[in-house]
């Protein structure tokens, strides 16, 4: 029983520090709100991911006729016109009624080409035509766009409602070609290759945003998360800005695999004055007592919450040898027989997220089953109610736990070995979940349990805080660079939510 308490245990903590993220104009049991910082960082992750999307960009053939003095009328192509660098300086990001606004300034872009020009004369009635290459080099490069956030049906829908870029200058360096083509060349063409940058630009950033919008409206509305239980992502409401974050909930309930998800419970709203000890922090992730309890639900209904337990450290305990002097009928009917103990929780535990902790009631009702020539014969219902304070923290990247016995009570339903002395049986069973089943669960969770990575990158300085109903995580995120260094092996990282899930499943 105390492995698979203690492996009950970690799934609840895991549970609210892992969260991948209807709609009933409801509030959301999961919420995550983005602040400045955080909103500086994503902004640096799309420019980054934008950059290597972006590149190499190609700019669509430019041909002009134009009139060169002395020479006269030239015919001039540039064409594989392509921008094959980019290099972003200054960038801001803020939030306003219209949406959430970018702005890069003060960029430079690297651009290749080719070109050609034939002409002809009445001095010279043959065509002449020479063609080269070119390099171009932009200058103040500015880009402004406004990202919009609504939900539609339960996702994310990403528009861009305006994209404009502007380039300040560019200057133009030919390898090759008579000294009249370069100013002939930049007098007619300097306003087409501005334009046609601009407009690459501004349409190759639209492009990205509906790929990106895509891949929000794919992402699924529900997550497995045991072969019983998935998790209800849908977003409620629309995405709400602030002027210093960004505001997404998550209706966040658990409910049996392939069930309609359905919240049967009133939605709570997060106290708008709470806030982490430190609130330079990237992001908050607040989640309500209803996500655990409706994964109490789940497993509840599922009837995995039971036990047979027939091992334990100090072995004598399930003899009746170890209990002749406590239960003595009982030894004297089965005389140095092993003991089972047949545990299932007999109705919903609650689970209530207190000040500093979160306090579980469990009710369990517990069959003594006695092994007498291989027959199992019950001897003895007991009904017991464990009342006990889960506090967790976060150090690095480990996901630590503790639990404390507050109460526990018991009463006798039904004995086969007639009355049993339940103050004294209470206190023999008090003692041993002080003194052997919490000290095992424990030193499980005092081993502490690495939070999953999400595409490389990690909670950083994380803390917990526990208020009413909610628990609230502040925390910065990681890049992968500085990952790198205290990665654990790929294996490991990779099955590390499934090894604590298996074991869970296992358990039961």
């Amino acid at each position: 029983m105390a492995r698979s308490f203690s492996v009950f245990v970690i799934f609840f903590l895991f549970n609210f520090c892992y969260t991948h993220v209807q709609s009933n104009d409801q509030q959301g049991y999961i919420t995550i709100d983005i602040s400045n910082k955080g909103l500086d960082f994503l902004k640096d992750l799309l420019l980054e991911k934008a950059e290597s999307s972006l590149l190499p960009l190609y700019l669509p053939k430019i041909e002009k006729a134009v009139k060169i003095p002395i020479v006269g009328r030239v015919h001039m192509v540039l064409s594989n016109i392509t921008m094959e660098r980019i290099d972003v300086t200054s960038s801001t990001v803020k939030t306003g009624d219209t949406g959430i606004l970018i702005a890069v300034s003060g960029a430079t872009a690297n651009l290749s080409m080719n070109w050609k020009y034939s002409y002809s004369t009445w001095l010279i009635p043959i065509a002449v035509s020479d063609e080269g290459s070119a390099t171009i080099r932009v200058e103040g490069l500015e880009i402004e766009l406004t990202l919009s956030l609504k939900n539609l049906q339960g996702s994310l829908k990403l528009s861009v409602p305006d994209c404009g870029c502007d380039v300040k200058d560019i200057s133009i360096k030919l390898d090759g070609g008579a000294s009249w083509l370069y100013q002939g060349l930049v007098n007619a063409f300097e306003g087409n290759i501005v334009s046609a940058v601009e407009n690459a630009v501004s349409k190759k950033i639209k492009d990205g945003i509906i790929k990106l919008d895509s891949a929000l409206q794919s992402l699924p509305k529900e997550v497995p998360i045991t072969n019983i239980a998935s998790l209800n992502v849908t977003f409620v409401e629309d995405p709400k800005l602030s002027e210093s974050s960004l505001d997404l909930e998550i209706d966040g309930l658990l409910s049996a695999k392939d069930e309609n998800m359905v919240s049967n419970h009133d939605h709570k709203t997060l106290q708008a004055s709470l806030s982490c000890k430190e609130v330079d922090k990237m992001v908050r992730i607040s989640l309500h007592e209803d996500v655990l309890n409706s994964a109490s639900t789940v497993y509840f209904e599922a009837k995995k919450m039971h036990w047979i337990v027939d091992n334990v450290s100090d072995q004598s305990l399930l003899n009746t040898a170890g209990w002749r002097f406590i239960i003595p009928q009982l030894y004297k009917l089965y005389p140095n027989d092993d003991i089972n103990l047949n545990i299932s929780v007999s109705s919903l535990p609650t689970i209530k997220i207190e000040k500093q902790h979160i306090v579980a009631t469990i009710p369990l009702d517990v069959v003594i089953d006695v092994l007498d020539a291989g027959e199992v014969i019950p001897v003895a219902g007991v009904s017991m109610v464990i009342s006990a304070s889960i506090s967790a923290e976060i150090s690095g990247n480990t996901l630590y736990g503790s639990v404390k016995l507050n109460d526990f009570s018991m009463s006798l339903k039904w004995s086969k070995i007639g009355d049993l002395h339940m103050r004294l049986v209470q206190s023999v069973i008090s003692t041993m979940l002080k003194t052997v089943i919490l000290p095992y669960v424990n030193l499980q969770l005092r081993k502490g349990h690495l939070l999953p990575v999400f595409h490389g990158y990690k909670l950083q300085d994380a803390q917990i805080v526990y208020v009413d109903s909610w628990i609230v995580i502040c925390s910065n995120v990681a890049s992968p660079q500085k990952i790198q260094s205290c990665l654990v092996p790929a294996s490991r990282k990779g099955s590390l939510v499934h090894e604590t899930i298996t074991r869970l499943d296992a358990g039961n």
